[in-house]
């Protein structure tokens, strides 16, 4: 059997009246990338901020390797494997690529946050914050300031400085947002190469680009999942074609 990596039961999350999740339940099997569609207001975000730790669910549990996490901030998460990489970037914009994934590994060694000067020469965060940098394709920008950088860099960048936690799953958040089709094309690139040896959890509008990486995907409309399946799945089931894509966007697959 699939060895399951992160699980929800009946989750619910309400905002007033508002049923945002609706009795969710959620698999996502361990080395795959699973994406998670649906139309504006589907309750995507609302979902992972719930597996990240930032929203509590009203109703129902999380397990994350078999372990209930669902009272766990997102710090404890973080420090489980668990890792979210943000819609927005979120990076030191005054200090060099670098700096920003030497500071995450940094963190994730534990150490205190010594004074740049003194952690540059440091060979345990300098290495494999290099490293990383070549695997996103940044290794050129290492010494180039965040807020510098174009925007499809930053997000390479946002991805360096999560993959240095070291996750056991990365919860991706609309990573191809605002990019043209150069760096959303790069970045797909990115993410195929990484998905071999991460557990990813993927929200993304760009459907080219769902069909193109992911193993499995689920599809949400209004809080409640009506489909999961491989994309070949998705793209023929008629629940699908009502809801989301559309019947030109059937016919076109």
């Amino acid at each position: 059997m699939t060895e399951l990596l992160l699980t929800t039961e009946g989750l619910v999350k309400r905002f007033g009246g508002l049923l945002a999740t609706d009795n969710l339940t959620l698999e996502i099997a361990k080395g795959e990338l699973h994406a998670i569609i649906g139309p504006n207001g589907a309750g995507k975000t609302t979902l992972i901020s719930q597996l990240a730790g930032e929203l509590p669910p009203t109703e129902g549990r999380i397990l994350f390797e078999g372990r209930d996490i669902t009272r766990l901030s997102t710090p404890q998460r973080c420090r489980e494997g668990l890792v979210r990489s943000f819609q927005i970037t979120s990076l030191c914009s005054g200090m060099t690529a670098l700096q920003n994934v030497a500071l995450a590994v940094q963190a994730r060694q534990g150490h205190s946050f010594f004074l740049w000067k003194a952690a540059s020469a440091d060979k345990s965060l300098i290495e494999p914050s290099q490293a990383l940098l070549e695997m996103v394709g940044l290794s050129h920008r290492a010494h180039t300031m965040a807020g510098e950088l174009a925007h499809g860099e930053q997000r390479q960048l946002e991805l360096a400085t999560a993959l240095a936690t070291q996750p056991k799953l990365i919860l991706l958040d609309e990573p191809m947002a605002g990019m043209g089709q150069e760096d959303s094309a790069v970045m797909v690139e990115l993410l195929s190469r990484i998905k071999a040896d991460y557990t990813i959890v993927l929200i993304e509008h760009d459907m080219d680009a769902v069909f193109a990486l992911a193993d499995r995907i689920s599809v949400l409309v209004y809080g409640r999942c009506i489909a999961t399946g491989t994309a070949a799945e998705i793209r023929s089931n008629p629940d699908v074609q009502r809801a989301y894509l559309g019947e030109e966007e059937a016919v076109d697959a």
